[in-house]
Formats: C-alpha cells, structure tokens, sequence
C-alpha cells in the first residue's frame, strides 16, 4: 500500500494574485533543471499560494528572492509514496485519525520520482514524526 515515506522540505509562495506566477516560476526551475515533484496553488482573494516540493530547495528560496518574492517559506511535510489504487487514501486518513494526528493539509499527485504507479501524497500534520512511525507498518515492498 505504501512504498516509501520521508520528511521532506515544501517551499510556500505567498503573493499578490496576479497572471503568470506559475509560469514564471516554473521557468526559473526548469532553467535550473530542477524537477516539480509535487505542486499546488490557488488563491484567496488577492493573495495566491504556491506549494512547492523539489530536490533543491536551497537553490529556489535563493532565486525566488532574486525574482522578488517576499514570503517565501520553508515547511516540513511527509511524503508519502502510494501505491495509485482504491483504499490508499483510506489508510493513511485513517490511521490520522486513530492516532489523533491533526491533518493540516494533503494533496496528491501522480510520481514520477516513485516507481510506476505510484502517487505521491504530501501530508502536513500535526506530529509528522509520529504520522511518520504510525505508517511505517504499512510500508510494502
């Protein structure tokens, strides 16, 4: 059911909503060479959010700030590699909520960093070192 779980680091954007923050973003990591693994944005009314997850954190906050954007943060989340099947999901949520982890916030993409067929979950919780040792056990392969 899961294939790997890590800590890892997720850039956060916070700006003013505006046309192009995602274009031009994406530019700058693909001029870099730096692949997406995990990506999310949307707006609040005039501010818009980019959630990041790269191999090169390091790298991006620098040339973010060099592009002039002025929230820029590090968060640490779990990423989760899932086997993309009914019930995965299931599990993980679960198993928060026995444990009485606080689900910040989830969201999912298919991985090309995992192996084929996999979805990559990133997970903020409450206690992702705990969330981290509660879902070790299912971890196949």
């Amino acid at each position: 059911m899961i294939k790997n779980i890590t800590l890892g680091e997720e850039i956060t954007i916070t700006t003013k909503n505006k046309v192009g923050i995602l274009a031009d973003v994406s530019k700058m990591l693909s001029l870099k060479g730096i692949n997406i693994e995990a990506a999310l944005g949307y707006e609040v009314g005039p501010i818009a959010k980019l959630l990041v997850v790269t191999n090169a954190n390091l790298v991006i906050v620098n040339e973010l700030k060099k592009m002039k954007y002025k929230s820029v943060k590090e968060t640490e989340v779990l990423l989760v590699d899932l086997d993309n099947k009914p019930g995965a999901l299931k599990v993980v949520s679960t198993e928060m909520k026995e444990n009485k982890i606080d689900i910040r916030y989830v969201y999912l993409t298919p991985c090309t960093c995992a192996p084929r067929g996999s979805s990559r979950m990133v997970l903020q919780t409450s206690d992702n070192e705990k969330a981290m040792a509660v879902l070790s056990k299912y971890i196949v392969g």
